[in-house]
């Protein structure tokens, strides 16, 4: 077998993994710093908690209008759609004078963060056999994670050199740049569209999905809650409440990614090989522990070990991402993997609001709640999901 296939390199898996390390390098330059950019454009922190709600919603009601994209008009024409909807979402936060602009931004710059998801999704399943689409996914995560151990903190570096507004714009306008290259790369993705024998509306799809993925549906919208009650919140409980600076939390970020990397690819090959479920129940787990352990930081050093635990996150994602693949049917692969993450992002949406009236008590609390909530998704998933029901 060549080198490229061990790996999961197959050619248009190449071309969208080529795309998302692009834009996850540009887009890790400033996002981690959105919360403090809203800060400044004069956003109180129930607003931000409302930014980190907006997106969540948006990122729900993006996925299946993606997926429908995707299996109507083809992988190609879709992705190259949401990039270019993205790039106005990046002018946007550049020019903001104000932080409403920035949500204004926003309703773009989901277009690939959501919109996307679904055709990257079905990208592998359509060029993959199941036995190699866990190492799929995650040459993908890998190559969307690198970015994201540099990134952070070369823009924390940017902005204590220039300034908060500088240093965003600056990395911004690099954003522009990179997605103006993704462009290119993406106008080669060659796969054929499928089409339906019979038009599928979106309650069709819905009961298509088998038991086993509801019930992993279940059990991440409680993951996923336990996650954004504090995701917008961790760089200001870093920089206000613990006193790390700016520089200091994309290092933070670096940490959590390179750990991220280094587990992803003995643990795909085995999940590819023995199964998916203990490689997801201890990527769930780690969401439960990491909000604890952030509020548990009483320093520098305990933030490393929380954030170690952060990239632990990730070790079995790409199984995880495998699973709802391999369960979904192969002729509405798009719109069942969208409207999966419908259900998902529109659940969880209230979540970052919550989490800002609950930092209004104490900026300890969301953590907590959030601990105990993603303990409550670890269960359901262990005592549900059946992975032997995947086709």
């Amino acid at each position: 077998m060549p080198v490229s296939a061990a790996f999961g390199l197959e050619r248009n898996i190449v071309v969208v993994s080529v795309a998302i390390f692009l834009l996850a390098l540009g887009e890790n330059l400033w996002k981690r710093f959105l919360p403090k950019y809203l800060e400044i454009l004069g956003a109180p922190i129930t607003a931000i908690g409302l930014f980190g709600t907006c997106e969540d919603f948006l990122d729900g009601v993006y996925q299946y209008p993606g997926g429908w994209i995707s299996d109507r008009y083809g992988r190609r024409r879709a992705l190259l759609l949401f990039v270019a909807l993205a790039m106005v979402g990046y002018g946007l936060y550049w020019l903001a004078p104000s932080w409403p602009f920035v949500f204004a931004g926003l309703l773009f710059v989901m277009a690939w963060s959501s919109m996307a998801s679904p055709p990257l999704f079905a990208v592998v399943g359509d060029a993959l056999p199941k036995e190699r689409r866990a190492l799929g996914f995650t040459v993908q995560s890998i190559l969307k994670r690198v970015p994201i151990a540099v990134a952070p903190t070369l823009g924390g570096l940017a902005i204590a050199e220039y300034g908060l507004r500088n240093g965003a714009h600056l990395g911004l306008g690099l954003t522009v740049g990179l997605a103006a290259i993704a462009l290119i790369v993406l106008g080669r993705i060659d796969l054929p569209v499928k089409t339906d024998p019979v038009p599928t509306h979106i309650v069709a799809v819905w009961r298509s999905l088998p038991t086993a993925l509801r019930w992993l549906l279940a059990s991440d919208i409680f993951i996923r809650t336990c996650e954004g009650l504090v995701d917008v919140f961790l760089v200001l409980y870093a920089i206000n409440v613990i006193g790390v600076s700016a520089p200091t939390y994309g290092l933070l970020v670096g940490v959590q990614m390179t750990t991220a990397i280094v587990s992803y690819l003995p643990v795909a090959r085995v999940a590819d090989r023995l199964g998916r479920k203990p490689f997801v129940i201890a990527t769930f787990v780690a969401f439960a522990l990491f909000p604890v352990a952030v509020v548990l930081a009483r320093s520098f050093a305990m933030l490393v070990a929380a954030f170690v635990v952060g990239g632990l996150r990730e070790i079995g994602e790409p199984a995880r991402k495998a699973l709802i693949v391999d369960l979904v049917q192969p002729t509405i692969r798009a719109r069942s993997i969208g409207l999966y993450y419908l259900v998902r992002s529109l659940a969880i949406a209230p979540a970052a609001f919550i989490g800002g009236l609950l930092w209004r008590v104490t900026p300890a609390l969301p953590f907590w709640v959030a601990g105990a909530i993603g303990l409550v998704g670890v269960i359901t998933f262990t005592v549900t999901v059946d992975e032997r029901d995947a086709g």
